[in-house]
């Protein structure tokens, strides 16, 4: 597919504006109160009202249970009652969202322990007050404030020896953890070997050290990638051979110096794209060396995008990997990607991930008392069960730009897929750094401080660092998913945690998603769309009027050649 300019007349633009109508202007999370604009299988209401109360949400297709009679259970929500969890990586993306969900979803739960490092000069109890503070605990905050009580800081850091616990904080963990999600890593695809290495690996080594200790513990969820195997072209739920052994890889972190590992990195990555596969594969082969003491399971989400519904349907707080692509082609700012667009792209909502780990750690739990010790891998992907072509994808992002421009768009929206990576450089280079330098020349006649040539860069710099993934397609095998999604449909308890794309319509959640980065990303509110509607107009204008300029520039060059030659 080629993802073409949609801006084709001024009439088609005021049609995309009409069909905008349907948002429901006062709804807190961006929800639409059209059914259609609702995701197949989900609630048609949003999850908040307008008076921010609370909405049932039975995230299920109905086709899943037709003609289907099964024993009900209710295991899921009471597992969690008068347990303590400790998290790691909780002020992260999916920490955040897991630990909402926890509260809000479990909330017999004792306590969240909560592992947080000193950062920027703040002390770990400092932000831990920021971190209560955050957007994604406002519907906490309204209705039940007092179950953010339960989330207990923990002054330490991955990267240290012992986690940098102290002592008192240490014997508090191994008294009354019960369950464990691992969520901590680096997810940065340019960091060096030895940082990586440090977090991902030998960070979960000292995570699984301290569990061995724990004296209640009951589940250990271990969150890795699904792109953990890069060269496989179809991966299944199990823990393949990682390149070194990973013990050996840790001695060989801890004991040479830094630069020295950074130097010789290219080496021992192989043929893994970058330092970020292959500390996940290491670190999922350490993880099973301990499955013989630990209740373990592994859950692999693939790229991990906005919300489908919880906490607010779109939600998403940073601008990473492909959030970062879809907000510049909402701004206009992007006019070429390197993709193979035949390809099936595998996404997954924050939301669903979070429910897959809630799942496991209940059925890790159920199994670590009834089976030998083993563990269990699970795909959370969606390629297999609901996929999307990257084509269509991208289509349905530029009608959503065109749609719902946000007041920050600086051009036409407008890009393509290319594989030719000749052309791509050359159009980047005339339609994303041309114009950033001149904006910010005129930036700097206005006095005020350039700053769209860096934002290109690092755009670029993230693009490239995501190409691997958009030119390649895997299959992931999902039979332990599908598996874990099925007990959860059993559970009374089971339309809270949807643990798959089953049903999910990719154009209401690609509109919701893009609405939310409007929102959450760019603090755009949606007062400020008719605005925005007249300026992308204005830009519509301005680009028809250039293309007509350069046609009758061309046209008078061919003319002048043409009546020079005849004379």
């Amino acid at each position: 597919m080629l993802v073409c300019d949609t801006l084709t007349s001024t009439s088609a633009l005021e049609g995309q504006n009409s069909a905008l109508e349907a948002v429901n202007m006062t709804t807190i999370s961006y929800a639409f109160s059209e059914k259609e604009h609702w995701p197949k299988g989900y609630t048609s209401q949003p999850l908040v009202d307008q008076n921010n109360n609370a909405q049932s949400n039975p995230l299920d297709d109905p086709q899943e249970f037709s003609g289907r009679h099964t024993a009900i259970t209710n295991s899921l929500r009471p597992f969690y009652d008068g347990k303590s969890a400790f998290v790691t990586g909780g002020t992260g993306f999916l920490g955040k969202v897991l630990i909402e969900k926890l509260l809000r979803a479990c909330s017999g739960l004792r306590t969240i322990y909560i592992l947080l490092r000193p950062k920027r000069g703040l002390t770990s109890e400092q932000r831990f007050r920021e971190f209560i503070k955050h957007g994604v605990f406002d519907r906490l905050r309204d209705k039940t404030p007092q179950l953010l009580e339960k989330i207990v800081c923990i002054g330490g850091d991955i990267s240290m020896p012992q986690l940098g616990l102290k002592e008192c904080d240490r014997l508090l963990l191994i008294e009354h953890v019960n369950i464990v999600f691992h969520v901590a890593a680096t997810v940065r695809f340019n960091e060096g070997l030895i940082e990586a290495a440090s977090l991902n690996t030998v960070g979960t080594k000292r995570i699984l050290d301290l569990c061995v200790n724990m004296h209640q513990l009951e589940s250990v969820v271990h969150v890795s990638t699904a792109y953990s195997n890069p060269c496989r072209s179809v991966v299944d739920e199990i823990v393949y051979p990682s390149p070194m052994d990973p013990n050996q890889f840790i001695q060989c972190i801890q004991m040479l110096p830094g630069d020295v590992i950074n130097a010789i990195g290219s080496k021992l990555q192989g043929m893994h794209p970058n330092t970020y596969t292959l500390t996940k594969s290491v670190t999922e082969q350490l993880v099973a060396e301990y499955a013989s003491r630990l209740p373990l399971c592994i859950v692999r989400p693939s790229i991990v995008t906005g919300a489908v519904a919880e906490p607010y349907p779109g939600w998403i707080d940073n601008v990473y990997g492909i959030t970062g692509i879809m907000m510049e082609i909402g701004r206009g700012t992007i006019s070429s990607i390197m993709c193979d667009e035949r390809c099936t792209m595998d996404v997954i909502p924050v939301d669903i991930v979070c429910n897959t780990l809630i799942a496991a750690a209940w059925q890790t739990a159920q199994a670590s008392h009834s089976e030998a010790p083993s563990i269990q891998v699970y795909n959370c992907t969606s390629g297999q069960i609901n996929g999307i072509k990257w084509h269509e994808y991208g289509r349905i992002t530029q009608q959503c730009a065109v749609r719902n421009p946000t007041k920050y768009v600086m051009l036409c929206p407008g890009f393509r897929f290319r594989t030719n990576r000749f052309i791509h450089k050359l159009v980047e280079l005339l339609l994303h750094f041309l114009p950033a330098y001149l904006f910010d020349v005129l930036m700097r006649v206005q006095g005020t401080k350039p700053i769209m040539a860096k934002i290109a860069k690092r755009f670029q710099k993230a693009a490239e660092t995501g190409e691997f993934f958009a030119m390649h397609e895997w299959t992931f095998r999902n039979d332990n998913l599908r598996r874990l999604g099925t007990l959860v449909r059993q559970d009374v308890a089971g339309g809270e945690f949807k643990c798959d794309v089953t049903g999910l319509e990719w154009e209401s959640y690609i509109e919701a998603y893009m609405l939310g980065i409007r929102r959450f990303v760019l603090k755009d509110e949606l007062d400020s769309m008719e605005q925005a509607r007249k300026k992308l107009q204005r830009l519509f204008l301005i680009k028809r009027l250039l293309q007509l300029g350069a046609l009758l520039f061309i046209y008078y060059i061919c003319a002048e050649m043409l009546r020079w030659h005849r004379v």
